[in-house]
């Protein structure tokens, strides 16, 4: 029987463990997720609900009642999933669940945990929990007022819209505070590794023994984080974060819109001023906000606006997705004694509209077409560049530990252990691809007046066109969700 000196080769053993769990654990990333978007952008939301139900693991209610689930990104596809079928009981449920794991995420975060960071470092980020953007969290919360909106249940869905514009406000707070703790942790990081470097050198016998340590590649994390050849290089590859105009800090234009619609139509008409100001100081080419804007004013100022109104809504496209880019470093940034070293980083790619616009007709008449409300990719766009220094700085700090393994493999084994390090270090150079895939790519609005007979039809240029009867009210709100070209419309209205 062959017996393997665990001790001595414990570093192989090691290298070669995590080699083996990280290539299982991108193949189960690269495999699911396509094929929830290929479902859920074609109209099968009923497959890419199940899947993602699936995956989100069954809901287990913790002593507060909440649902709890243990994989935040499925839990949120599947929410999306389930909204787009109308089955919002279990969407519901599906938002509930991806809430609790944010509130969780904000109290603690990954960098609190000493294991995870550590197997973050050793392998990469797809080891650990999905970390929500704070974009998820405020849509979770839009999509749940939604839903309940759309359920009739108008005191729920006040304080979904109230907890997503606090979600808003506290974003920028958070990310502060994460920075600050990132910061805390390259310090310790760099404290361990010359700690343990001078007890290395006094616990050494000879002088050779202390000069080959003192000539060993030293592990400075803050030098190679703020390498210059590595922020040339970056800004090389992400000379396109610029193409996007920004909104404001953690700002969703169509939560701040829908937030101002809700409470207008329900005649909390201050509350509803106050939000479609800011909505139109974002979206100043949108007429429909500006009149929405000039009609709240006018009621606040004791102005009456007679007639009924009906908004459509329209949620377009596929949001972006990630893609890899790898970049294979300079071997002299860390050590000219090894096979390979780079990074990986997730990279933003942008999916197409569904259509450029819906048509608004009555009768034949085109009554308006919808005009863009929120870019989603704007959006995504904005919280990713902010995130990206972060980004590159664990990415660098884990290349710099890979590549002394890597060294330190060579060093004792020779060229097998050399090999061996390289491939565990190229294996394990990858980037977190994971998103929130089931959101639009941007959010559209039109306002026009209620026809008479109480008829709408919406056509898509090119596409299906979907008759609504409206409700007998007076303000009418349709939601029209469309994430493809030629995918079947999912119409609803909501209950005002």
């Amino acid at each position: 029987m062959l017996k393997v000196n665990a001790k001595k080769y414990g570093l192989l053993l090691t290298l070669v463990w995590i080699t083996l769990s990280a290539m299982s654990g991108c193949a189960t990333i690269n495999n699911d997720l396509p094929v929830f978007n290929t479902n859920f952008r074609t109209g099968a939301y009923m497959e890419a609900g199940t899947l993602a139900a699936q995956k989100a693991g069954k809901l287990d209610g913790c002593a507060s009642g909440i649902p709890e689930t243990s994989d935040l990104l499925w839990a949120l596809q599947a929410g999306a999933a389930k909204r787009a079928c109308g089955e919002y009981e279990e969407s519901t449920a599906f938002f509930d669940a991806s809430e609790n794991a944010i509130k969780d995420y904000n109290k603690t975060g990954i960098i609190g945990n000493a294991g995870a960071t550590l197997g973050s470092i050793l392998v990469n980020d797809t080891v650990l929990n999905y970390p929500p953007e704070e974009y998820d969290g405020i849509m979770v919360n839009t999509y749940k007022a939604l839903n309940f909106w759309a359920q009739g249940n108008i005191n729920n869905a006040r304080v979904e819209f109230l907890r997503a514009l606090e979600r808003q406000t506290r974003a920028k707070e958070r990310f502060a505070k994460q920075i600050a703790k990132e910061k805390e942790n390259l310090a310790k990081k760099q404290r361990e590794a010359d700690e343990k470097r001078q007890r290395r050198l006094a616990a050494a016998t000879t002088p050779q023994e202390r000069r080959a340590i003192k000539n060993e590649p030293r592990l400075d994390f803050n030098k190679a984080v703020s390498n210059p050849e590595i922020d040339k290089i970056m800004r090389q590859r992400y000379s396109n974060l610029d193409e996007f105009e920004a909104y404001p800090d953690f700002i969703n234009p169509v939560t701040t819109y829908l937030a101002g619609l809700f409470f207008s139509v329900h005649g909390e008409y201050n509350k509803a001023a106050n939000l479609l100001k800011e909505t139109y100081g974002m979206v100043k080419e949108n007429g429909y906000v500006a009149e929405d804007f000039k009609r709240v004013e006018d009621l606040l100022d004791g102005k009456k606006r007679s007639g009924g109104l009906v908004w459509v809504l329209f949620e377009n496209g596929a949001g972006p997705e990630k893609e890899e880019v790898r970049i294979d470093l300079p071997l002299f940034l860390f050590t000219s004694q090894v096979k390979y070293t780079g990074i990986a980083f997730p990279k933003l790619k942008t999916n197409e509209q569904a259509y450029p616009y819906l048509a608004l007709e009555n009768n034949g008449k085109e009554l308006g077409q919808t005009q863009i409300l929120a870019d989603m990719d704007r959006v995504i766009q904005t919280e990713f560049k902010k995130n990206l220094p972060s980004m590159i700085s664990k990415a660098v700090i884990s290349a710099l530990v890979k590549t002394y393994a890597q060294y330190e493999a060579q060093r004792q084994f020779g060229d097998l252990g050399g090999i061996l390090g390289g491939v565990y270090q190229l294996v394990t150079t990858s980037a977190d691809i994971r998103i929130w895939t089931a959101l639009p790519k941007n959010f559209q609005v039109a306002r026009v007046s209620r026809p008479k007979n109480g008829m709408i039809r919406i056509v898509a240029p090119g596409g299906e066109a979907v008759d609504v009867k409206l409700p007998e009210t007076r303000f009418s709100v349709i939601y029209v969700k469309i994430p493809q070209t030629g995918a079947k419309p999912v119409c609803e209205v909501l209950k005002t």
